[in-house]
């Protein structure tokens, strides 16, 4: 058995170790956290990172937050009627309301296909009418060009409040299809509209524009004004991802028959004419 003091001299070593074990401890701790710290840095850097994670989280957060808050657009594609004249016609729904929106200006930045040509006699016809406001950008669109002759083409079409929709803008533009090369096989071909950009214009910052805006593009503040505006380029939720027209073309095989057929009939045609003049006709010599 041991005495006091012995039991009192046990409790005062183990006291001291105690302490000096700690201290031990914290030390690795400490040292491991500055390795694991210096470790991180030379990965960010080694990746060629910015040397501002910390701000970029706190933007990157906020402008969820923002957005969060925000409703989304909805952006509505479609093709009307049936045969080689269509109407493109494009709806726009805005959950904000739309008295926020009174001094906001719509633009739709279309790129029509190769397959697909718009008139710009056409929409000038119509622009008198007051039907709709479109104008042509690209230049030397050549209407008559068949398809695999034509270049894609660039419209701007100035959208409107729909007076079926409280918060909805609507765009319509005319389009036709151009002549395709005849097939061997299927007696069909497809075209692809893809969806347009959606161009917004403001006279003061709505938080909308601070959910959605993308960039700025430059282009004229109205139809028949010549100024130029930063519009902002908005980002959008389509119904559909894109349209898809189905277009009826010729069959190669049936070439030598067509053109036989349209040699015979024109000359058959003529020669029914030159009849008519000699026999009705009134020469004078």
């Amino acid at each position: 058995m041991y005495g006091p003091s012995v039991c009192r001299l046990r409790r005062f070593h183990s006291c001291r170790r105690a302490p000096l074990g700690g201290a031990f401890s914290s030390a690795l701790a400490a040292r491991a956290g500055a390795v694991r710290v210096v470790a991180w840095l030379l990965l960010w850097e080694a990746a060629g990172l910015p040397w501002a994670p910390a701000t970029a989280l706190t933007a990157a957060s906020t402008d969820a937050g923002i957005r969060a808050t925000c409703s989304e657009i909805i952006l509505r594609q479609e093709v009307l009627k049936d045969g080689f004249h269509r109407d493109l016609v494009i709806k726009v729904k805005f959950g904000e309301s739309i008295e926020d929106l009174q001094t906001c200006r719509l633009l739709i930045k279309h790129y029509i296909p190769t397959g697909l040509f718009v008139d710009p006699y056409e929409l000038a016809s119509l622009q008198e009418r007051n039907i709709t406001e479109a104008v042509m950008v690209s230049e030397n669109n050549n209407i008559e060009a068949p398809n695999y002759l034509s270049k894609e083409s660039e419209v701007l079409i100035y959208a409107r409040e729909d007076s079926q929709c409280i918060d909805c803008f609507q765009a319509f533009l005319p389009v036709h299809y151009r002549y395709h090369r005849p097939q061997s096989k299927d007696g069909e071909t497809f075209i692809v509209v893809n969806n347009p950009d959606l161009l917004m214009y403001c006279d003061q910052e709505l938080p909308i524009l601070k959910c959605w805006a993308q960039s700025k593009v430059a282009a004229p503040c109205a139809l028949k004004n010549k100024d130029i505006c930063k519009w902002n380029n908005m980002k959008y939720k389509s119904i559909y991802k894109n349209v898809t027209l189905q277009v009826p073309v010729g069959l190669t095989t049936h070439i030598p028959l067509v053109c036989s057929v349209t040699l015979l009939i024109t000359m058959l045609c003529a020669t029914l004419i030159l009849v008519a003049v000699f026999k009705y006709g009134h020469f004078s010599l």
